[in-house]
């Protein structure tokens, strides 16, 4: 038995290694160390028999990261304290990341009926949202900082991960 939850592991250790190496390979922004760790770092990751387990376990932790970010900027919203000008990019950023949600429980509803090529839509969509919610923090008459940089760059790490594991997918 203990034979079997050890191999159990060292295949998904495998798995992990191998596919982030190849998405690495496929991406110059996707640095190896982060997917594997990331990826080593989520349970769901750890039993991966297949890609396609692992695809699904990377768009469910991307998942949760963003309906994390969502729920840090509607609480920012709500408890008031911010700039004056942040709140047009705060409600932005709360939208995006409800959008981008929405895309990602799509994304995972393609993978389980593997339709990989629609989930790399849902995924792409929401590739956007970090990115844009950092611009609309820049873009403002008096630019503002961020909350969420360090978050949306993981986040668009997580993503960029994500998005390639599903490329490998047929």
């Amino acid at each position: 038995m203990l034979f079997l939850l050890f191999n159990d592991f060292a295949t998904a250790q495998n798995l992990i290694q191998d596919s982030c190496k190849k998405a690495a390979a496929s991406n110059p922004k996707i640095k190896l160390d982060f997917c594997v760790k990331t990826l080593e770092g989520n349970p769901q990751s750890k039993t991966a028999k297949t890609l396609a387990d692992l695809v699904m376990a990377s768009t469910e932790n991307a998942a949760t990261k963003m309906t994390s970010l969502k729920a840090m900027a509607d609480k920012t919203l709500k408890g008031k304290k911010f700039a004056k000008d942040s709140e047009m990019p705060l409600h932005d950023c709360l939208e995006l990341y409800t959008d981008a949600t929405a895309s990602l429980n799509e994304a995972m509803a393609s993978i389980k009926s593997r339709k990989y090529k629609t989930a790399k839509v849902g995924m792409s969509a929401a590739m956007d949202a970090p990115s844009t919610c950092e611009t609309g923090f820049k873009e403002r008459k008096t630019p503002q900082k961020s909350p969420f940089t360090n978050d949306n760059d993981v986040l668009s790490q997580t993503l960029s991960v994500t998005l390639a594991l599903t490329t490998m997918l047929k």
